[in-house]
């Protein structure tokens, strides 16, 4: 059958906000799936974008997407919710929870197969443990495949070009690194349903743009908590444009080209405005703004000093997190999730966690590199060592459980909404997400050039 192309603009389904619970949770996804509509075909320019009044749609052609991940569940009662992204023999020590296995696996019935373009038959096995790095010992996670090289190739090759040519990002000394971040692996691993290269770029830019937001603003490529406030708010312009009078507005427009975060903050958001609906953009400019206060709360407690309760700094961590890649998940999948099903309380806990999660794995993976760095860098390690006492090596031990209870909630959140609410593009968006962690971990896990373990096992 084939692809059914973009969502529909709005819902279609004027009921299902106000619904969620209404469907009995052994209800197939075939009795509630509205009609999908035809595709609509657009292509992006191969030059310099424009900001276009209305936002065409990416082309929505099939997918050339690596395997499905195979799902490594942990033993024992804790994993009740753990997700089974494939049908496997049934383990009888191991209750599977059949709503999350139907969001992992895709949707199904009549009209729905192209929603899930990459199913197969069979599960694929995961990366040898030795081609694909040591994950941590402990850490609850779902291996991936390997990423399609031909698109892991093509997105490292457009990406430099994009920063080295349109945006003048970083000067020839930080190459290395910039070639060390593996964007091409990240972006394949992350949305394994992008219809194409053109839409993964959409993500490459803006992940880049973040980076380098934070590497100049506030990290160790000239970052600093002093001042932080005001460089960030005239970057945010980038993203949400200033509204002004005439005698002003030139010098705003000139005062994003000042530096390389403004540069690549402007330039990624004009693809991502070609791609998205005017509804999907404001998604995205919502949660930049909420990473940018969290950005904000830890200048200020390194300006006074202040090491956080571990409760305050998991409350940083919400906003100073991962959020911004997987809410845009369907813009690169080249559908929408309707703004009134995004906007619903379960599915942004199921943002929220996913998050969480994703940022968590962050402060596990960069533990040993932040603490070879000049000062004190905040990880959830660090703060429970301050704060509860015991040796690095428990804190750190005592993170990768943290970790766990926050995968194990975000599974759970996702499993129930599932069921509440089980319309293909909910269940796809949840899909979605669910590949965005599971890649996340996976570059994390692989990235050996930035990453390296601590030697607590």
């Amino acid at each position: 059958m084939p692809d059914p192309g973009p969502s529909p603009l709005q819902s279609g389904l004027p009921a299902a906000a106000a619904r969620f619970g209404a469907h009995g949770h052994g209800r197939g996804v075939e009795a509630v799936a509205p009609p999908v509509p035809a595709a609509r075909a657009s292509v992006l320019p191969a030059g310099p974008p424009v900001l276009p009044v209305g936002p065409p749609v990416l082309p929505s052609g099939p997918a050339v997407l690596p395997a499905e991940p195979a799902v490594a569940a942990p033993g024992g009662a804790a994993a009740a919710a753990a997700p089974v992204a494939v049908e496997v023999p049934a383990v009888p020590e191991r209750a599977v929870n059949p709503a999350l296995e139907r969001i992992l696996r895709g949707p199904s019935g009549l009209g729905t197969v192209a929603l899930h373009p990459a199913r197969r038959g069979e599960p694929p096995a995961p990366p040898e443990p030795s081609a694909a790095g040591r994950p941590i010992p402990g850490l609850y996670h779902h291996p991936v495949p390997e990423p399609d090289p031909v698109r892991v190739e093509e997105i490292g090759s457009r990406i430099k070009t994009w920063a080295v040519d349109e945006v003048e990002l970083y000067p020839p000394e930080w190459e290395d690194q910039f070639d060390g971040f593996s964007i091409g692996r990240y972006m394949v691993a992350c949305h394994p349903d992008a219809p194409s290269v053109d839409h993964l770029m959409i993500a490459a830019r803006l992940m880049v743009a973040e980076n380098v937001v934070d590497d100049c603003y506030c990290e160790d490529h000239g970052g600093s908590p002093v001042g932080l406030g005001g460089r960030l708010l005239l970057a945010h312009t980038a993203l949400d444009p200033l509204h002004t009078t005439t005698d002003y507005a030139p010098q705003w427009a000139q005062s994003l080209q000042s530096d390389a975060p403004r540069r690549a903050y402007r330039s990624a958001m004009e693809y991502l405005l070609q791609g998205a609906t005017p509804s999907q953009a404001d998604r995205f400019r919502h949660d930049m703004a909420r990473l940018h206060l969290g950005y904000l709360a830890e200048a200020a407690w390194a300006e006074t000093d202040y090491v956080p309760e571990v409760w305050e700094y998991l409350a940083m961590r919400q906003f100073n997190n991962f959020r911004p890649c997987p809410t845009i998940t369907d813009t690169v999948g080249g559908y929408e999730l309707p703004a009134d099903l995004h906007a619903q309380p379960a599915m942004q806990r199921v943002i929220a966690l996913a998050g969480n999660a994703t940022t968590i794995v962050n402060d596990l993976y960069s533990y040993t590199k932040e603490l070879a760095s000049p000062g004190r860098h905040l990880n959830l390690p660090v703060v429970l060592a301050e704060r509860e006492g015991g040796s690095v090596r428990e804190a750190y031990l005592k993170a990768v459980e943290v970790h766990n209870d926050l995968m194990r909630s975000f599974e759970a959140a996702a499993a129930d909404l599932a069921a509440a609410c089980p319309v293909p593009n909910v269940l796809r968006f949840l899909r979605g997400v669910a590949a965005w962690v599971d890649g996340n971990h996976y570059w994390h896990q692989t990235n050996t050039y930035r990453y390296s373990l601590p030697d607590f096992w």
